[in-house]
């Protein structure tokens, strides 16, 4: 099946070999330690044990502060398979249909969603009634609607709400980020941001209205729009959009194929911004001030990230994306830590508003105003 983590992981095997597949599996001995102390784990249950929640267990090995403890899914045969990789005990193993269990479980700390994006907001509801920390891939929801729900809902549980925003831990976008604000760029007058590739199975979820909320915004194109937010510092304040579709056989009604917007700040900065699930080789951010420019291409991939700036080459070291977040977000749920950028709900909620208003543009052939 082809996705959008099957893109991100090919896009840069041009440039680099992916520091994940050259992993051996660990032995349950290496299982059980997990390379982290015994102060402050991040004790995490992955829900949904698809090609992502693959990568995330295969990156948390190397993590200091977070470890797997237990796993949550529908399918009986791959939580025996993950079982025996990462040494769960069948105490820490649960179905779809009696997670609400983790509750009384000391062994989790968290569950980290990875589903499909239509079920993110009645489990993350569910666990944070159960008592635990929810970490949900992004998009957080459906719609801004759903994410405020989700959002009330972990407040009202004293349990923090993150989301899977690693690119805010990835060293050179947070280069990129810091000469930004140390003027290093001047006035940020333009962005560009571009996220696609061709996807494959036509009857896999992410073509399904019902499971994804939509098409290729939903998926990819949620990179540029956060990363304008970023990368500009501001928050955009109106939105246009335009939809491209030749395909409506493979693209049904509800789930876009291609879809180009546009982004207006504050300072007067604009953004021009591409997703699209029939275009290859998009990714790419470039930022333009009137002093310098940034450029990260690839842009999102799961690494290497390359990136230069008027002043040269970017040089800062690859760590996998997935091992900086797990112990950032420990960091964050133990010791408070503020991020540079933020990874939570609040942030999830801003970039659906803009999606919502993407789509209500789209629909509307006008400019949308934002209120973030």
């Amino acid at each position: 099946m082809s996705s959008r983590r099957d893109f991100l992981q090919k896009i840069t095997l041009s440039t680099a070999v992916l520091p994940f597949i050259r992993w051996k599996e660990p032995t349950k001995e290496e299982s059980v330690t997990n390379k982290v102390s015994d102060d402050k784990v991040l004790r995490v249950a992955i829900m949904g044990l698809g090609s992502y929640g693959n990568i995330v267990a295969r990156a948390m090995q190397s993590c200091k502060r977070a470890k797997i403890t237990g796993v949550i899914s529908g399918t009986p045969s791959k939580i025996k398979d993950w079982q025996s990789r990462y040494n769960i005990p069948d105490k820490n193993c649960y179905n779809y249909e009696n997670f609400d269990a983790i509750k009384d479980n000391p062994d989790i700390d968290a569950v980290y969603v990875i589903t499909p994006n239509a079920l993110h907001r009645d489990q993350v509801i569910r666990v944070a009634k159960a008592g635990k920390h929810a970490i949900c891939e992004k998009p957080m929801a459906l719609n801004a609607k759903e994410g405020q729900q989700m959002i009330d809902a972990c407040k009202k549980a004293n349990v923090k709400l993150l989301v899977g925003y690693r690119m805010h831990f990835e060293p050179k976008t947070l280069e990129v980020i810091r000469m930004r604000k140390d003027g290093e760029l001047g006035k940020i007058m333009f962005f560009d941001g571009l996220s696609g590739f061709v996807i494959g199975d036509p009857t896999q979820w992410r073509l399904n209205k019902q499971l994804a909320g939509g098409g290729s915004m939903m998926d990819i194109g949620i990179y540029s729009i956060n990363g304008a937010r970023y990368m500009v510092g501001e928050e955009p304040i109106w939105v246009t959009a335009q939809e491209t579709k030749t395909n409506k056989e493979k693209f049904k009604e509800g789930v876009d194929e291609t879809i180009q917007f546009q982004l207006g700040f504050p300072s007067g900065a604009v953004a021009s911004c591409l997703s699209s699930y029939n275009i290859r080789y998009l990714d790419r951010f470039f930022l333009s001030g009137d002093k310098g420019f940034a450029e990260l291409s690839p842009a999102n991939g799961y690494g290497p990230i390359r990136g230069r700036t008027n002043k040269g080459e970017l040089t800062q070291p690859h760590v996998t994306h997935q091992t900086l977040q797990m112990d950032e977000m420990a960091a964050i749920i133990f010791d408070g830590k503020q991020p540079v950028v933020p990874v939570d709900g609040e942030e999830g909620l801003k970039d659906l508003k803009i999606i919502d208003a993407i789509y209500e543009a789209v629909k509307k052939g006008k400019r949308i105003d934002l209120k973030l």
